[in-house]
C-alpha cells in the first residue's frame, strides 16, 4: 500500500474531526505465547489503516490544524543493541521519512509530551474499552489538565467515539484496498485448489490444513487470516473446529474454511467436498442445495438492496430445499416463519470483510438494515449441518456438513466476486480432484 494512501485517510478523517481536536490511538501490545516467547507481532487494524506503520509500543496522534504538525508518531527510539537482536526499529527519522509523520518523539517521552497536546484541544477522538491501560492514562493525563483550570488552562470538555467515525471509512474499500483483496483472495484460491487436490482416504485434517498454509507461504502470504476449520465428516457439523486432528474417512465430507491474510487484508474462503472425489447422492442432493442458496444469496448483492436480502434470499432457497427433501415439514412460509431451518443453518449468510475477517461497520442504520453501496466487502455464505442423532431426520444425511463462501464486493452494477478462482460446481469439484 503506497503511503499516499495513509496520508488521504488521515486527512480524511481530520476533516471529520474539525479544528480544536485530537485523535489519540495506540497500536497493539506485544503479546506473550508462553514464558519468554512473543506470538508474532501484527498492529492494531485501525491503527494500521491510518499509519501503515508495523511496529509494537507506537502511538498515533492526529491534531488538525496544528501549525507544527499535525501527525504526530510516538515510536520507539533506535537502539542498536536492541535491533542487533529483534531487527530494524524506524526510529524517529524513520517515522518521518519512511511513514510520513510530520513529528516524531520516543514513545517513552509520551508522559511529558502528549498531555501538553490535550491542553490545546477541545474534543478528544479515542476508542476506549480497548486497551484498559491506555484508557487509565489518558483518564490521568485529563485529570491532571483538570487539576491545572485555575491557571487558567482548559482542556478538552468532550470525549467522543473515534471508531464510530473511522470504521464507517474502513467500511467502504478504496481501489487501492481492492487490489490488495483480490492478491489475498488470488493466493487463497490456490491454496484452496492445492488442498483440494491433496484430499483422499486416510489423510489427516492436519495434513490438509499445511497444504493450505505451505501454499499461501509460497505465493507471499505469511500470515493466516483466522485459524484455519478443516473438518471431516462430524467436525464439518462444527462450525468453529479448529482442533483439525482427525483422519479423513472415504464415505465423509470434507469442510475446509480458510484465508490468507494479504498486506494487512483478510481474505475468507470455504470449500466442502467428499474426501474420496465423489458425491454420494445424499451429499450432492445437499450441497446442490446450498450451491443454489448462494447463488440466490450473490444475485442479491447490489446497490440498492439492503444488508439482510442475501440472507432472505438464502434463508428461502434452503427452506424450500429441506422441505423438498423431507427433512422439514410444512409449507415455505410458515416453516420460514417459525424458523425450521435454524437446527441445520443457525448462522447468517455473511459478515463484512476486510482488514478483519469479522470487519468493522455497522449491519444497521436507525434501526434498519444497511443499503448495500459500492465499495463495501462483505462473505456470501450459506451452510447445511446435520450432526448425528438429529431428530426426525433420517440417516442417510447424518454427519454431512456443508459450507459455501465467497468474497464479494458491491460494485455500480452489481457485485464481483473476488473469490470465483476457486472450483465450486459439482463437475468442477471432482474434476479438480481427479488430478
Amino acid at each position: 500500500m503506497q503511503m499516499s494512501e495513509f496520508k488521504r485517510r488521515r486527512r480524511e478523517l481530520m476533516r471529520m474531526m474539525g479544528p480544536g481536536s485530537i485523535a489519540i490511538l495506540p497500536t497493539a501490545p506485544l503479546l506473550i505465547r508462553n514464558r519468554d516467547v512473543h506470538f508474532p507481532y501484527r498492529p492494531d487494524s485501525d491503527f494500521f489503516y491510518l499509519t501503515g506503520f508495523p511496529e509494537p509500543e507506537a502511538v498515533l496522534v492526529l491534531i488538525p490544524g496544528r501549525k507544527q504538525a499535525e501527525y504526530i508518531l510516538f515510536n520507539r527510539e533506535s537502539d542498536p543493541v536492541k535491533e542487533l537482536w529483534d531487527g530494524a526499529r524506524a526510529g524517529q527519522e524513520g517515522a518521518c521519512e519512511k511513514y510520513a509523520a510530520d513529528d516524531s518523539f520516543p514513545i517513552g517521552d509520551l508522559n511529558d509530551i502528549l498531555p501538553r497536546m490535550l491542553e490545546q484541544c477541545e474534543r478528544i477522538f479515542y476508542v476506549m474499552g480497548c486497551n484498559p491501560k491506555f484508557d487509565k492514562r489518558l483518564s490521568e493525563w485529563i485529570n491532571e489538565i483538570r487539576c491545572e483550570s485555575r491557571s487558567g488552562v482548559q482542556g478538552p470538555v468532550e470525549i467522543i467515539a473515534l471508531d464510530h467515525y473511522l470504521h464507517e471509512m474502513r467500511l467502504y474499500k478504496s481501489r487501492s484496498e481492492l487490489k490488495v483483496m483480490r492478491q489475498a483472495a488470488r493466493i487463497s484460491a490456490k491454496a484452496h485448489k492445492k488442498v483440494m487436490q491433496s484430499c483422499k482416504p486416510g489423510v489427516w485434517e492436519y495434513q490438509l490444513e499445511a497444504e493450505f498454509v505451505r501454499e499461501c507461504s509460497h505465493q507471499g502470504s505469511r500470515a493466516q487470516a483466522y485459524p484455519p476449520i478443516v473438518g471431516a465428516g462430524a467436525n464439518a457439523c462444527t462450525l468453529h473446529y479448529i482442533d483439525n486432528n482427525c483422519q479423513a474417512q472415504a464415505k465423509q465430507m470434507l469442510l475446509i474454511d480458510a484465508g490468507c491474510e494479504y498486506d494487512y487484508y483478510a481474505s475468507d474462503i470455504t470449500r466442502s467436498y467428499p474426501v474420496n472425489g465423489r458425491f454420494s447422492e445424499p451429499q450432492r442432493q445437499l450441497y446442490e442445495l446450498v450451491l443454489a442458496a448462494q447463488d440466490a444469496a450473490i444475485e442479491k448483492v447490489k446497490p440498492g438492496n439492503h444488508w439482510n436480502d442475501p440472507h432472505d434470499a438464502a434463508v428461502r432457497t434452503i427452506t424450500r430445499g429441506l422441505i423438498k427433501l423431507g427433512i422439514i415439514k410444512g409449507t415455505l412460509a410458515k416453516s420460514i416463519r417459525e424458523e425450521k431451518y435454524k437446527p441445520f443453518f443457525p448462522h447468517r449468510t455473511g459478515h463484512w470483510l476486510g482488514m478483519d475477517v469479522h470487519d468493522v461497520g455497522d449491519y444497521k442504520v436507525d434501526g434498519a438494515w444497511r443499503m448495500l453501496e459500492p465499495g463495501m466487502a462483505l462473505t456470501i455464505e450459506p451452510g447445511l449441518y446435520i450432526p448425528t442423532g438429529s431428530k426426525g431426520v433420517a440417516k442417510k444425511w447424518w454427519n454431512i456438513g456443508i459450507r459455501i463462501e465467497d468474497d464479494v464486493v458491491v460494485t455500480k452494477e452489481g457485485c464481483e466476486v473476488l473469490t470465483k478462482d476457486v472450483p465450486k460446481r459439482v463437475a468442477e469439484i471432482e474434476s479438480v480432484m481427479a488430478t
